[in-house]
């Protein structure tokens, strides 16, 4: 399974996945607030989910925001790209910026690289790195279902900012094009932002990618 909530002031796509027994990880915890942390926390319980993995595309703000929640309701720490280290841990400084405050995430519990592959139950993800947005971005993707969680990589019908640490806009389009666009055409793109769409109808109709 994949269910999504859209958390906090930057509209933020959190996602929890499990496999058919239950075995689940939390996705970019973006819940800020209470009464949003309440919701997940009800969700994964009513579905009797045993989260066992906080994973991160990206380690930017709006994608960290609910990391000490997830660490308090079920001990869990994040697993990152080590190039994503210093956004995790400037997230309190960096958090006035924006008018808001933050609570410490944990230190990750170990790192997500390029290539290699995560088992979750019976769910299997291969790790595919894609800078530009962020130094260290990571997709999930999901062969035996036919997804990839690509966090703020490619939208639908754009891309992800470029003007952040870690930004690169030429990178970007290239991680797009080398990580995404090589898996079929009917793979559902769950995105940090913003509706779900296709690798077949970016590849069609983003204009990031305009011939």
């Amino acid at each position: 399974m994949i269910h999504v909530f859209t958390f906090n002031a930057f509209a933020e796509n959190t996602y929890v996945i499990a496999d058919d027994a239950g075995t689940a990880a939390i996705v970019d915890p973006g819940c800020q607030h209470p009464q949003e942390q309440q919701q997940l926390f009800d969700f994964i319980a009513q579905q009797g989910l045993r989260p066992k993995m906080l994973l991160q595309t990206h380690c930017h703000i709006d994608h960290v925001l609910g990391n000490a929640f997830v660490h308090r309701a079920w001990g869990l720490q994040p697993l990152i790209h080590p190039n994503d280290l210093p956004d995790l841990q400037r997230l309190v400084a960096y958090a006035p910026v924006f008018g808001i405050s933050a609570e410490a995430s944990r230190e990750p519990a170990g790192w997500l690289r390029h290539g290699e592959s995560l088992q979750l139950g019976n769910m299997t993800l291969e790790l595919r790195e894609a800078p530009g947005h962020s130094a260290g971005s990571i997709c999930f993707v999901n062969h035996q279902q036919g997804w990839v969680i690509g966090g703020d990589v490619l939208f639908a019908g754009s891309i992800g900012r470029t003007d952040l640490p870690g930004g690169n806009y030429e990178r970007l389009l290239t991680s797009v094009k080398n990580q995404l666009f090589t898996l079929p055409d009917d793979y559902v793109v769950y995105p940090g932002h913003g509706p779900a769409t296709t690798i077949g109808l970016e590849k069609a109709t983003n204009p990031f990618f305009a011939d």
